[in-house]
C-alpha cells in the first residue's frame, strides 16, 4: 500500500501556525513511508475563496520545503460529487429536509429548554411525497441531510487517540448540501479522500465528531476509510487558546526573521515526548516522527522556544546556503566572523556596517594615551598572521594592561561596540588601514 496523506486548507486566508503544522505532519508522515503528499484545495464557497489565498497557501508550502506530488481542486470535481450524491440519495442514505434556519433554531432552543441534546428530529422522513412536493411548490428548495446509521456505534482505533467510540443517536444528520446547491464541507472531502486514494488522514482534535459522521459516510460509499491521526491543538505560551495564533502565519515569520528550517523543528516535536531540537536537515525530522509520541494535552507554541531555535539553525548554516541573503561584498569570511553572534540572518547586515565603517566610539581620556599606541603598533604588525593577539600581546607587554582594560578600549575603538564577534576573526576583515584610522581617531 502506498501511503497518500493530503493537506486540504480552504482558501479564504493565509495559512496560520495551526495550519502550518497539520501541512508538516501530513508531508512528515507520507516522507517517512515513501509516500505521496497531496495538496487539496477546498474551495467550494465560491463567495468566500480567493485565487490570491490559493497562490499564497502554494508560495507558503514551497518556502517550508514541503514539496507536493499534487494538487486537486474541489472547484474541478463538481461532477464527481453529483454523481456520488445522486446514488447515496437513490440509496436512502442522503434525504431532503426543508426546514429554514429559524426554523431549525427554534427547534433547538426547545430541545435546550427540555434539558435534550440539540439533536435534528429527523422531521423531514415523516414527509410524503405529497408533502414534498407541495413545499417545493410553495418555492421551499430543500436542503440535504446524510441519513445516520442508527443500528451501530461508531467506532475506530485513532493513530494518536486510541480507540474512539461515538453513538450515532446522539448526533444530528450533518448537512451535506445547503438549499442553494452549493456544499458544505463533510462530503466532498469523504468523496475526495475515497477518489484520492488517501490513505491517512492527519488533523486536528477538533475533526474527530466529523470523523464519526464521515466514517459512515465512506461506509455508504462501500469504501475502505483512511487511517486517522487527530492531533491535539495549539495553544499559546500563557497555556490557552490564543487568538493571536490565528494570526501567526509565513508572512509573521519572515518578517521576524524566522527561517523554515527553525519551523518546521520545533513544530516536527511539537506535542510529542521528543526533545524539540535545532534541527536543519529534515530527513532526521522524518525518521524520527511517530504518532505514538504524541500525547493528548495541549501543544504549547512558545515564541521564545521559537526564537532559540532559530539563534540556533542560523549558527549552524554555511554560507553557500544563505550567500544571497547577505550584504554585497560579504563574504564567507565575514560571514563566519558574525555568525555566532546572529540572532537573524538581517542583523549580518549590521556588522557588515561595523567591519566597513564609519563607526563611532566612545574613548575614555584615559584610554587616549593607550589608543594612540595601539595604532602605532597596528601599524606595524604582520597582518597576514593573527593581528589580534599580536596587537594585544604587544600592548600587555608595553602598558601593563590586562583583561577588561586592556581589551575593551579597543573593541570599543575598533567596532563602536562593546560586544561582538571574536576580534580575531573581525579584526582582519577590518583591515589594516580602517583599524589605524580608528585607534587613532
Amino acid at each position: 500500500m502506498t501511503v497518500i496523506t493530503r493537506f486540504a486548507p480552504s482558501p479564504t486566508g493565509t495559512l496560520h501556525v495551526g495550519n502550518i503544522r497539520t501541512a508538516l505532519h501530513n508531508w512528515l508522515w507520507a516522507q517517512k513511508n515513501g509516500g505521496q503528499f497531496w495538496l487539496r484545495i477546498d474551495d467550494t464557497d465560491a463567495e468566500r475563496s480567493e485565487e490570491a489565498f490559493v497562490t499564497a497557501i502554494r508560495a507558503d508550502l514551497d518556502w517550508l520545503g514541503l514539496a507536493r506530488d499534487g494538487e486537486e481542486r474541489q472547484s474541478a470535481r463538481f461532477s464527481l460529487y453529483e454523481t456520488r450524491f445522486a446514488a447515496l440519495r437513490d440509496a436512502g442514505h442522503i434525504y431532503p429536509a426543508y426546514e429554514t434556519a429559524q426554523e431549525l433554531d427554534l427547534k433547538r432552543k426547545i430541545a435546550a429548554g427540555r434539558g435534550l441534546p440539540p439533536v435534528y428530529d429527523r422531521a423531514a422522513l415523516a414527509l410524503s411525497d405529497d408533502d414534498r412536493a407541495a413545499l417545493e411548490a410553495d418555492g421551499v428548495r430543500p436542503h440535504w441531510r446524510f441519513r445516520l446509521d442508527h443500528s451501530a456505534a461508531i467506532e475506530w482505533d485513532d493513530l494518536i487517540r486510541g480507540h474512539q467510540r461515538f453513538d450515532p443517536t446522539t448526533m444530528s444528520d450533518p448537512v451535506i448540501r445547503r438549499a442553494d446547491g452549493s456544499w458544505l464541507y463533510m462530503l466532498p472531502s469523504a468523496i475526495d479522500d475515497v477518489d484520492m486514494g488517501v490513505t491517512h488522514v492527519v488533523r486536528g482534535e477538533d475533526h474527530v465528531s466529523n470523523t464519526a459522521l464521515q466514517l459512515q459516510m465512506f461506509a455508504a460509499m462501500e469504501a475502505t476509510p483512511p487511517a486517522f491521526a487527530h492531533e491535539a491543538l495549539l495553544v499559546g505560551s500563557e497555556g490557552k487558546l490564543s487568538k493571536r495564533l490565528g494570526s501567526l502565519g509565513v508572512a509573521s515569520f519572515r518578517n521576524q526573521g524566522i527561517e523554515p528550517q527553525a519551523i518546521r523543528a520545533l513544530l516536527a516535536r511539537l506535542g510529542t515526548s521528543d526533545p524539540v531540537e535545532p534541527i536543519a536537515d529534515a530527513a532526521p525530522l522524518i525518521a524520527s516522527f511517530d504518532f505514538a509520541r504524541f500525547g493528548r494535552a495541549p501543544a504549547r507554541f512558545d515564541d521564545a522556544e521559537l526564537a532559540a531555535v532559530n539563534t540556533r539553525i542560523i549558527h549552524g548554516l554555511d554560507f553557500d546556503s544563505v550567500a544571497d541573503r547577505l550584504p554585497p561584498g560579504m563574504g564567507r569570511a565575514g560571514w563566519e566572523a558574525v555568525r555566532p553572534n546572529l540572532a537573524i540572518i538581517a542583523e549580518a547586515a549590521d556588522w557588515w556596517r561595523v567591519i566597513e565603517g564609519p563607526v563611532e566610539s566612545v574613548t575614555e581620556e584615559a584610554d587616549r594615551d593607550f589608543l594612540a599606541e595601539a595604532a602605532r603598533v597596528a601599524g606595524n604588525l604582520d597582518w597576514s598572521a593573527d593581528p589580534w593577539h599580536t596587537l594585544t600581546a604587544a600592548l600587555k607587554a608595553s602598558s601593563g594592561r590586562g583583561g577588561k582594560a586592556l581589551f575593551l578600549p579597543l573593541r570599543r575603538a575598533l567596532t563602536g561596540r562593546d560586544h561582538g564577534p571574536d576580534m580575531a576573526t573581525l579584526l582582519p576583515l577590518i583591515g589594516r588601514v580602517r583599524a589605524m584610522e580608528r585607534l587613532a581617531a
